[in-house]
């Protein structure tokens, strides 16, 4: 499963899971423990060298799976990313070089911004669709709210200290596509391999998404 643009980002599940992995060969049935629960749409952050051999193995082994690479600061992790397979990319914030890296690698790709400067500067670049971090330090729901306003054509996914409690509030907004969590993949969970418990979180999750 891969989407074809960053809207098909949006619509694979209300919430993407934001995941840190230590060792590779977790990475398969966390997949499959996230899918089971109704979310197919995985970021695996680079933030460890386990990263890019996960995004590999999941990208083989889980088709049903939309796995994307994280916390992408480089060029060079981008095109790097994208040769493990990924299906989609994302940055905790973005440069001009960064953007056009992303661009460059055909996939689609939340940038992230934490201002409206940033907002605007990439929609001076043709992307609408953007990563909203730190989510609650940089001002949270309010501000989101706020940027519907003056930024209409904007959608955003909003990570950074979201919970399950504070997720529908987010997902409630018309400029918010889907929201990041770290919540679904407990540390402790990954390392016991208490892949039910993930299943089940990620049940509660996938449940999230407004009704309209």
């Amino acid at each position: 499963m891969k989407p074809a643009s960053s809207d098909d980002i949006f619509a694979l599940a209300p919430v993407i899971p934001v995941v840190v992995l230590e060792d590779v060969e977790t990475a398969v049935p966390l997949a499959r423990a996230l899918v089971a629960g109704g979310l197919p749409t995985i970021e695996v952050t680079l933030r460890t060298e386990a990263a890019l051999p996960a995004i590999e193995r999941i990208a083989a082994e889980v088709p049903d799976a939309a796995v994307g690479a994280g916390t992408v600061t480089t060029p060079e992790q981008a095109q790097a990313a994208a040769n493990a397979g990924s299906a989609f990319l994302v940055s905790p914030g973005c440069t001009d070089r960064l953007q056009g890296a992303l661009h460059d690698t055909g996939l689609p790709y939340l940038p992230g911004v934490a201002t409206a400067s940033e907002a605007m500067a990439m929609l001076e670049r043709g992307v609408r669709a953007l990563k909203f971090f730190p989510a609650e330090a940089a001002g949270g729901r309010t501000y989101l709210k706020s940027l519907s306003g003056p930024l209409p054509q904007a959608r955003f996914c909003p990570t950074g200290g979201i919970t399950l409690a504070t997720a529908p509030d987010y997902l409630a907004l018309p400029n918010v596509g889907c929201v990041g969590g770290t919540w679904l993949t407990p540390a402790d969970a990954i390392a016991t391999g208490d892949w039910g418990r993930i299943k089940t979180l990620a049940r509660e999750a996938a449940a999230l998404r407004p009704t309209t």
